[in-house]
């Protein structure tokens, strides 16, 4: 290493990826204070020292079909990166999720010379496997969540790094539903339902119409259902705050905040959200859950095709079982969200089940994922081994 500043290029595609681009930024500034990053980040990239080319929404969409339709304009914002990139000469450049546009963007870097890594593995023990051939010419290592994505990667011959997962070193095992829902403003005395919808535009369109209808239908059964709807962005609550402006009998019964999910969920007794990091995030807080996810038709079509894991939702992934109610596209009407829900509502034994499984699932992913990822990406820098004693794929002595 010399005594020039460490430069470091991170292309995030969302806020998820915003989250944990942050998280590693911090480890690695602690590790190297001269580092300059460089890429596409969020609000807390930016306040980790980013210098973002696009806004973090560039690269913000969801769906088959959609895509199709941004592609054009994604390729172009790729082959900026790429120039952008090689002029700079980063050190590493590390694609955080959005692997659609990030591997593409690492294999055209790597062939340059760049060093890559990848944090957040596409999930392609799932469908595809055949990807795993372009992954491994795209990346010099591959930082996974979870243990299982790591053997999927071993058995590739792939470099990998097991890292666990940021979110859960970040929540507590142990939380407070009562100091949760004193901060809200909510009663004890009356169960809450939490909400989220989505982060995106398009999970707003396809979800918050249906989880309202389903919202309506319990509270038919039980006035004193407290509704508690989080906002992922300010995009999202004007977006929201329309919509509920059209039912202003359960717009009066529904708290809708400025983000806040976290303490949304941990106050809540249950959570009805859309698959994603929310539930994991959900699973984190130790709150029972409905997965409800809907998309355009033609997405559905050939997701279902190509999918082959029996589960979309992170909990039943980790868990390898139906842990949670998973209701998908026509499944997902509100009678059926509804009727899911009021059993989670009613049956104490289920829903303390739930929060009980959870519990034990986030001790386990508790690793220190930031800082494990840190050691990863300095690892490569110095072309040492890995964390994990994987070099080139194969286990070191």
């Amino acid at each position: 290493m010399t005594n020039r500043p460490l430069k470091i290029y991170v292309v995030a595609g969302e806020l998820s990826g915003d989250f944990l681009g942050a998280g590693l930024m911090r480890s690695l500034a602690l590790r190297h204070p001269h580092v300059e990053f460089r890429g596409i980040g969020g609000p807390r990239m930016l306040a980790e020292g980013m210098d973002s080319r696009y806004p973090l929404e560039t690269l913000s969409i969801m769906g088959l079909v959609e895509v199709l339709k941004h592609l054009p304009r994604l390729v172009g914002v790729r082959r900026a990166l790429r120039r952008d990139a090689l002029a700079w000469q980063p050190d590493i450049m590390i694609g955080i999720d959005a692997p659609d546009f990030n591997l593409g963007l690492e294999r055209a870097l790597r062939r340059k010379g760049v060093t890559t890594a990848h944090y957040v593995s596409p999930s392609v023990w799932a469908w595809r496997q055949g990807r795993v051939k372009g992954i491994a010419r795209s990346v010099d290592a591959m930082l996974t969540f979870l243990p299982f994505e790591a053997a999927f990667y071993r058995q590739h011959h792939v470099p990998v790094a097991y890292v666990g997962h940021p979110l859960a070193d970040e929540l507590p095992l142990d939380n407070d539903r009562q100091g949760a829902r004193e901060t809200l403003g909510l009663t004890m005395s009356a169960p809450v339902l939490t909400v989220l919808p989505g982060s995106r535009a398009s999970e707003i369109r396809f979800h918050a119409s249906v989880f309202l209808d389903a919202v309506e239908r319990l509270r038919s059964e039980r006035p004193s259902l407290q509704v508690v709807v989080p906002a992922a962005t300010p995009q999202r609550h004007r977006e929201l705050q329309a919509l509920l402006a059209q039912r202003p009998a359960l717009a009066a019964h529904v708290m809708l905040l400025d983000g806040n999910a976290r303490q949304a969920m941990i106050a809540a007794d249950a959570v009805l959200l859309a698959s994603g990091t929310a539930a994991l995030e959900a699973m984190l807080c130790h709150r029972a859950m409905v997965v409800a996810y809907r998309m355009a038709p033609m997405t559905y079509r050939l997701a279902r095709r190509l999918v082959k894991t029996p589960w979309i939702s992170l909990p039943n992934l980790i868990a390898r079982e139906a842990l949670i109610p998973e209701l998908i596209q026509d499944a997902a009407s509100a009678a059926a969200i509804a009727d899911r829900l009021t059993v989670l509502l009613d049956d104490d034994e289920e829903r303390h089940d739930q929060e009980r499984r959870f519990t034990s699932m986030h001790a386990e992913l508790q690793r220190g994922a930031s800082e494990r990822a840190a050691d990863a990406v300095t690892a490569l820098i110095e072309r040492r081994s890995l964390p994990d004693g994987v070099v080139n794929g194969e286990e070191s002595p």
